[in-house]
């Protein structure tokens, strides 16, 4: 049986730790080849080879999102090297500081915002202009978060930046519907990733997110890759626009 990507290319970002690296090696098990993307050149390079060793395909290119020009480049090296763009996932980003609004620094403020909703820009610019080269059709998913759908106290620059991606895909997917290009996003809670892992050092602070979820647990970077998998397949090919909260009944 074929795999739910089969034949298809996709890009990557973020692809050498956490949530992008787990969605990267699904995309590789379901067929795609795969581009992955990340500032992070050992971390993206052991991403590549864990595909490899499994028998997928997949390429890494260095790439700050912030940076138009690397963004364009990483684009233009997943078509040079397999001839066309499928899939995107825009994944890229920083925890930013755990401040109150009136005591963020401006330089923590400008950094995380302009990685985590700048970068999710850019990356899908260029992936939506080289779609519609293509002439036309697509699945887009960028990373927002439940900070980004119900205000968090303690992440006020992260979660501004979130919302504005959730806002992002929206817009995003009312424009290329009609060039059948999907724009979606998924919405994590706390998951087990690297990034959590610097947020809550502490034991107990670990113990407290765990409890905020109704599941009684914080979820695992697989469960966020088979979001992302499910809305890039075609099993999804009605659905656009969408912010799927991936986050143990978190919001509810």
């Amino acid at each position: 049986m074929a795999g739910r990507l089969e034949g298809k290319i996709a890009t990557v970002t973020g692809g050498a730790s956490g949530i992008g690296r787990a969605t990267s090696l699904a995309f590789a098990r379901e067929g795609a080849q795969v581009v992955i993307a990340d500032v992070d050149a050992d971390g993206g390079g052991e991403t590549v080879e864990m595909i490899t060793r499994a028998g997928g395909g997949a390429t890494f290119v260095q790439c700050d999102v912030t940076q138009a020009a690397d963004v364009e480049a990483m684009v233009a090296h997943a078509v040079s090297t397999y001839g066309r763009l499928d899939c995107a996932f825009n994944n890229a980003g920083v925890e930013g500081a755990n401040a109150q609004l009136a005591d963020c620094p401006e330089d923590d403020w400008d950094r995380t915002l302009t990685i985590n909703l700048k970068g999710v820009w850019l990356c899908l610019k260029y992936a939506v202009q080289q779609m519609l080269k293509q002439g036309g059709g697509g699945a887009i998913v960028n990373t927002s978060s439940i900070s980004g759908l119900s205000g968090a106290a303690g992440a006020g620059a992260y979660g501004v930046s979130k919302a504005g991606v959730a806002h992002l895909t929206k817009i995003a997917a009312q424009q290329y519907a009609g060039q059948r290009i999907r724009v979606n996003a998924v919405c994590p809670g706390g998951i087990h990733t690297p990034m959590t892992t610097r947020v809550g050092s502490d034991p107990q602070l670990l113990e407290v997110m765990e409890k905020m979820h109704p599941l009684g647990r914080m979820g695992e970077a697989d469960e966020v890759a088979e979001a992302v998998l499910w809305l890039c397949s075609d099993a999804t090919s009605f659905v656009t626009g969408h912010l799927l909260a991936v986050d143990g009944g978190f919001l509810a």
